[in-house]
């Protein structure tokens, strides 16, 4: 498939909504004239063509709500959420940038807004944590809004938020049977955005208090309730169901053993050091250090990735206290403890996705490893290009987990 955008990083994130549209995020078209409008503009320029767009969908959602059609109004807050969330991740980075906030805020004005026109209406919840609650929603199954179901918590990753997971997973869920809840933890959405608190590797402790947040919920079966991580959160989410017992099924999209394993091949690759002197990346000899900084500077993809999101996502300001931190973030000792039935994803050309086999056979509970690949259209990080299968055949294998009547 050709590029829609003619700058790299535009292209990973303007992207992501096309694995929206099954969902009612997008439609190819509008994805293009946004691209087209970008042209080769800079950041400001992707930015400022995203957030138009929004403006222009909130605009029509607010005449077609004025006007009584209230489902149009529905559709159009929920879409104009997706294209004020894909403006701004090229803008990562502490001190945050004044133009992320006031997406993010219309993003989530939008969603708001949106989710609030639903039937029942679908509103913000409020997760207890330390001295700042985790935001989330709970998505009630299509059809099946007052009955008690199973329950699917979606876990987010890296740089994504809740849009993103309602449209490339709870839309799905929901149509089949399924209420879901989703949530930013540390590091992630709002929690990041708003309140400048970073990622944290013990996951057990955001988990658990997700679940216990969900098993009082009156509609959840909590004999019946599922953890999918996506992304970065095919790691988070094993983190935390190796410690919660009331997790009765794992699915991690990809499965992913380590942040740290990644940048250890890089580096012995790269630049020639032997295994034995990168076994531990929080002790790495400071010259070889700052010759990987200003390698990673020079790369506008890498110094995204490690300068502007991972400094910023860890809560650190140095090359060296980010690898410190992401030796942090493993399975190492923990993929043994998980007892749920697990289902490992791994598409075909995610790098992301290199240890999920390794991954898989270190589980010692009842497992399952599905790949998908470029002949399928389903290749590259999450699937993002051909989204529905992952999610007709990862609910395929939870409709089995959680038995007849489950969807």
């Amino acid at each position: 498939m050709s590029m829609l955008f003619r700058n790299e990083l535009h292209e990973d994130f303007g992207s992501w909504p096309i694995a929206y549209i099954p969902y009612g995020g997008a439609d190819f078209g509008e994805i293009r004239a946004v691209a087209e409008a970008v042209g080769d503009g800079d950041h400001g320029a992707f930015y400022e063509a995203w957030v138009s767009a929004g403006d222009r969908l909130k605009g029509e959602a607010e005449a077609a709500l004025s006007a009584g059609h209230k489902v149009s109004a529905r559709e159009l807050y929920l879409r104009a959420s997706v294209f004020y969330s894909a403006s701004y991740h090229p803008l990562y980075g502490a001190p945050v940038d004044p133009r992320l906030l006031t997406a993010f805020r219309k993003q989530t004005d939008a969603l708001e807004m949106g989710l609030g026109l639903s039937a029942p209406t679908i509103e913000r919840l409020s997760i207890p944590l330390d001295e700042t609650p985790m935001p989330g929603y709970f998505i009630p199954a299509q059809g099946l809004e007052h009955e008690m179901r199973p329950l699917i918590i979606f876990n987010n990753g890296y740089d994504c938020t809740i849009t993103d997971t309602y449209f490339a997973c709870a839309v799905a869920a929901s149509r089949r049977g399924y209420h879901s809840l989703l949530f930013d933890g540390p590091g992630q959405g709002s929690m990041l955005y708003e309140h400048n608190i970073p990622l944290r590797p013990d996951w057990d402790v955001i988990i658990r208090a997700v679940v216990d947040f969900a098993v009082n919920y009156p509609l959840v079966d909590p004999d019946r309730i599922a953890l999918s991580g996506w992304s970065l959160g095919g790691l988070l989410a094993p983190r935390g169901a190796a410690d919660e017992p009331r997790i009765a099924a794992l699915i991690a999209d990809p499965g992913t053993w380590s942040i740290a394993d990644g940048f250890r091949r890089v580096i012995i690759q790269k630049f020639g050091v032997p295994a034995e002197a990168v076994a531990d990346l929080g002790a790495l000899d400071q010259k070889l250090i700052d010759t990987m900084d200003a390698f990673i500077r020079s790369n506008p993809v890498l110094n995204w990735k490690v300068v502007q999101r991972g400094f910023w996502v860890h809560g650190v300001d140095s090359l060296s206290a980010f690898l410190a931190s992401a030796e942090l973030f493993t399975m190492r000792g923990h993929a043994e403890r998980i007892q749920c039935a697990t289902l490992i994803t791994q598409a075909e050309n995610d790098g992301l996705a290199a240890d999920a086999g390794f991954f898989f056979d270190t589980l010692r509970c009842p497992k399952t490893l599905m790949r998908f690949t470029a002949a399928e259209g389903a290749d590259g990080h999450c699937e993002m290009k051909n989204r529905s299968l992952l999610n007709r055949r990862v609910l395929d294998w939870l409709d089995a987990q959680f038995g007849p009547g489950s969807s």
